[in-house]
């Protein structure tokens, strides 16, 4: 099978070691994994304030980029949403307004065959041990694409409870929004900023190392948040975990 990496601008920007640890894992498991050069943002920030025809030339650019490949792979709960959701929404849409079905067919090819991370791991692959090690204590907070879109579940709890040497802490109030919501932390920043003291006190209340997540976003608004304060607890995407070892542990 042909597997891409869909980085993310969000990782590729401001987090590469989260795409590097995803194809560390992936090619310890026996993946191959492609880049393709011409991949962009998924269009999510536009669409989420409002601009879809503007949107719609990132869908079309991200099925023509990926379009060769049986697999996309992304260490990104709300990118995997946007494809899985938005894209076949804004196919809809424009068929519906008469401007063809291109941007349909686009959606449709892309959307099956996106997964996020730790979809891809125990639904694709069958794998819940990656022969992670990782020996600190994490709590994990469920974003809400992850946990309301995509219906994650319990896959990144069953992938955590494998890797030797974690202990993982009980997070109250896991399935409450950080705050971040992307451009809602732009447009409400008091209300975010509120939301995202709630979940740093939940996250230092359980005591453990690290907060770990399937979309940095997210980890960006709870470790500042968290560092902010000088807490002593830090943010580490789940993929980062995942591609520790005793032989290449994490920095």
């Amino acid at each position: 099978m042909r597997v891409a990496l869909f980085v993310t601008c969000v990782n590729d920007t401001l987090y590469p070691r989260t795409g590097v640890a995803t194809v560390r894992l992936l090619e310890r498991l026996g993946v191959a994994v492609e880049f393709p050069a011409g991949q962009s943002c998924c269009g999510q920030p536009a669409y989420n304030t409002g601009y879809r025809h503007e949107t719609e030339p990132l869908a079309l650019r991200f099925d023509r980029a990926f379009r060769a490949y049986d697999y996309v792979v992304t260490p990104s709960g709300s990118c995997a949403a946007m494809v899985r959701e938005g894209y076949p929404r804004l196919g809809a849409k424009a068929a519906e307004e008469g401007r063809g079905t291109r941007l349909a067919e686009a959606a449709a090819r892309a959307a099956p065959k996106t997964y996020e991370l730790t979809e891809f791991l125990v639904d694709v692959l069958g794998v819940t041990d990656v022969g992670a090690y990782f020996p600190h204590t994490v709590t994990y907070h469920p974003t809400c694409h992850g946990l309301r879109a995509l219906g994650l579940a319990d896959r990144p709890r069953r992938l955590l409870a494998h890797v030797r040497g974690l202990e993982l802490r009980e997070l109250t109030g896991a399935r409450e929004c950080c705050g971040f919501g992307g451009t809602f932390a732009v447009k409400n920043p008091d209300v975010s900023a509120a939301m995202g003291a709630d979940k740093a006190d939940a996250v230092e209340a359980t005591g453990a190392d690290a907060v770990c997540a399937v979309d940095n976003s997210c980890l960006a608004h709870i470790g500042g948040t968290l560092a902010r304060r000088g807490s002593r607890v830090r943010p580490v995407h789940l993929a980062e975990i995942l591609a520790a070892t005793e032989e290449e542990p994490h920095a």
